[in-house]
């Protein structure tokens, strides 16, 4: 799913290869140096701003493995905490040096989010994932609707940027919300972009303004936005967000790409219990149709590999041998058999037989 090349690993690493393995490899050579391995992308923290209530941007630094990314892509950060590695996904702005700009919520009971945020050190190092995500736009020939909440500000940012540096090829419309001022980031960069680019428009709306609280998408009127019909749209936020925001306009604009990270309410009739075998241990769980099959197989202290937990990374994907599973970004039904799954963004719909 990377947009970007895979380079043939040079002579001396492919001997390296050859004579160990990574792990032993990366085991030694970061006694001496967290950067030195052998194939894992890492990257060193650099400085830490502040970007918003309860958020910070991060600058980190990758070492040589990193293959880079395309402005709108995701990231994996790794970071251990209490002898675990817990990763999550960030969408980084790239910056002309070479660094990545991530830009992190502190959440509520957030692991990882709590400690990029407050407890990391200038200097730590943490994994990176190569990139991911074809939230894109390597030659944009659409004018755009880039539609974000709350975190989905960060890839839209990206893409402002990018886009501005092309020198604002195309008429670019940003709806920005929040619930209240404070959370906004990068409002003064994103205002200056607008006046340096005419093409470029941002509107920031605050949901839980004392004042004059602005509309939600699935209620605000778009009649601003020039030829709505022929827009691209992107939109990036959490699920209810862009699952409102889908319903407005897919189908109604030229093209709709969104991406969610966090899974959207329970829709009607997808309520009560199912059963889960899982084919490779045997065991059977009773799950809950209105989570997602990881956030169950969570509940249920298991531990399958994930990554973004929005259905893009494919860190998730199992077998499914039987049964059907709803996509809860989409709310489609899939029960074709021995198929894969994306346990992070499917929920069971019936009883099912899962590879795990």
């Amino acid at each position: 799913m990377n947009a970007l090349p895979v380079p043939k690993p040079p002579r001396l690493q492919r001997a390296v290869r050859r004579a160990v393995s990574p792990a032993l490899f990366d085991f030694w050579a970061t006694r001496f140096n967290p950067l030195w391995t052998l194939e894992q992308p890492m990257a060193r923290l650099l400085s830490r701003t502040p970007a918003g209530r309860d958020a910070v941007t991060l600058v980190l630094r990758p070492n040589r493995h990193w293959r880079g990314m395309l402005p709108g892509q995701h990231v994996n950060v790794g970071v251990e905490i209490e002898g675990r590695r817990l990763v999550r996904s960030y969408s980084p702005t790239p910056l002309d040096d070479g660094t990545l700009a991530i830009t992190v919520k502190a959440m509520p009971g957030g692991l990882v989010s709590g400690h990029l945020a407050s407890k990391a050190r200038i200097g730590d190092v943490v994994t990176l994932g190569q990139a991911f995500g074809e939230m894109t736009l390597a030659a944009p020939r659409d004018d755009l609707l880039l539609l974000a909440a709350g975190s989905g500000i960060t890839p839209m940012r990206a893409l402002v940027r990018s886009l501005a540096a092309q020198g604002m090829p195309v008429k670019v419309d940003l709806m920005y919300w929040a619930r209240q001022r404070d959370e906004l980031c990068f409002v003064d960069e994103l205002q200056a972009l607008a006046a340096a680019h005419p093409r470029l428009r941002v509107r920031t709306l605050l949901t839980r303004d004392e004042s004059h609280p602005d509309e939600r998408i699935d209620a605000i009127t778009l009649t601003s936005v020039d030829d709505l019909a022929s827009r691209r749209v992107l939109a990036c936020g959490p699920g209810g967000f862009v699952q409102a925001a889908r319903a407005r306009l897919e189908g109604g604009v030229a093209r709709f790409d969104a991406e969610a990270f966090s899974a959207p309410a329970l829709v009607d009739g997808e309520e009560g219990e199912v059963q889960v075998l899982l084919a490779r241990s045997g065991r059977t769980l009773t799950l809950a149709r209105g989570q997602s099959l990881l956030e169950g197989l969570e509940a249920q202290g298991l531990r399958p590999a994930h990554g973004c937990r929005m259905g893009i990374c494919n860190t998730c994907v199992c077998g499914r041998e039987s049964g059907t599973v709803r996509h809860t970004l989409t709310g489609a039904h899939n029960g074709e058999p021995s198929t894969q799954v994306r346990l992070c963004v499917s929920a069971p719909s019936t009883d099912l037989v899962l590879d795990l």
